[in-house]
């Protein structure tokens, strides 16, 4: 089997979308696939990012956020920008292959109740395993 492709996902704070996307690829095929992230203004692992995975047996509770500094050299194969704000501070995050965008709501933004807030998280965590789904299993991104 050839090399994995490296896929980069990057997010302003590295701290729900970005974690839960490398987390759902590494689950999904990670057989062909070396999958990390990183941020462009790292925060910490957000709590329910580690609730919402855990409910569907993914543990990111060993997660770190990291900036992307840390993966410039050598570059990813693919990077993937899943937040507006970090696609406008992207250009300097170089790919090997292909930059890719594709915008998420920012759970961390949601406001109510810690259940609301964990359904915020639940949601994006759906949309971004639909999206992982069609572009890089079914889609054959690689």
């Amino acid at each position: 089997m050839p090399d994995k492709k490296r896929v980069l996902f990057v997010c302003t704070h590295n701290s729900a979308r970005s974690q839960m996307a490398e987390g759902l690829l590494r689950a999904m095929a990670g057989d062909r696939y070396e999958v990390m992230s990183a941020g462009t203004e790292p925060r910490g692992v957000h709590p329910l990012a580690v609730e919402a995975m855990r409910e569907i047996g993914i543990d990111l509770s060993g997660h770190r956020s990291e900036h992307v500094d840390r993966y410039l050299d050598p570059p990813a194969d693919i990077v993937v920008t899943v937040c507006d704000s970090a696609k406008e501070a992207c250009p300097y995050v170089p790919a090997r292959e292909r930059l890719i965008h594709h915008s998420f709501e920012d759970p961390s933004a949601a406001t109510g109740t810690e259940a609301e807030r964990l359904a915020a998280f639940r949601r994006v965590r759906d949309a971004i395993r639909d999206w992982l789904e069609a572009t890089f299993v079914a889609g054959d991104e690689a």
